[in-house]
């Protein structure tokens, strides 16, 4: 359930996108985002456990006074969504890219420290970030073309984005399983 916590902000502003004014959306996310830091600082959760939260605030900071300065702009008032989905795109990517999957953090508070130095566990995590980061990517590329070709077809870019948050937990919830079944065998049969 980390990660759903994690995302908390993300959907609330994705859920009040449209039903309030733009501004009170990306403030309600930011004010979540900052507070979910805090709480889970206060509560010794790590840095690296916190990644996604992190660039919640980096993201709705820039995103909430991007609304403010300009709530009727393109890229805010219509683009919102497709640029948040990029941002997290970046940020899964990127913590690929130097080498810290934005998972891992999350996944050393549910396993025991003796495996979080295990070619597996870390290839589990690799795997799982590689998944969010290719659904965040599509959830953001096709946002911004659904936003520009079909304008007014908001269910079928709500459809992606819930596509693009579901298909992934229920990744991260069955994968590790699947890599250890796997691996075991691969030790058995090397084994004979």
């Amino acid at each position: 359930m980390g990660y759903i916590r994690s995302f908390v902000p993300w959907i609330a502003v994705a859920v009040l996108t449209g039903t309030v004014d733009i501004r009170w959306a990306a403030l309600t996310g930011l004010v979540l985002a900052v507070g979910l830091v805090v709480v889970q600082r206060r509560a010794g959760r790590g840095w690296d456990a916190q990644v996604i939260e992190v660039s919640a605030v980096v993201y709705l900071a820039g995103f909430t006074a991007a609304a403010v300065l300009a709530p009727h702009s393109a890229a805010v008032a219509h683009y919102g969504s497709a640029l948040s989905s990029l941002w997290l795109a970046a940020t899964a990517w990127g913590s690929l890219a130097v080498g810290r999957p934005f998972t891992l953090g999350i996944a050393r508070t549910q396993v025991p420290e003796q495996l979080w130095r295990s070619p597996l566990f870390l290839q589990v995590n690799r795997t799982i970030t590689a998944v969010w980061a290719v659904a965040f990517t599509l959830s953001g590329a096709g946002a911004a073309l659904l936003r520009h070709y079909r304008p007014d077809d908001s269910s079928a870019r709500t459809l992606l984005t819930i596509a693009a948050f579901v298909l992934p937990v229920m990744f991260t919830m069955r994968y590790p399983e699947i890599a250890r079944t796997r691996h075991a065998a691969g030790r058995g049969a090397a084994a004979k």
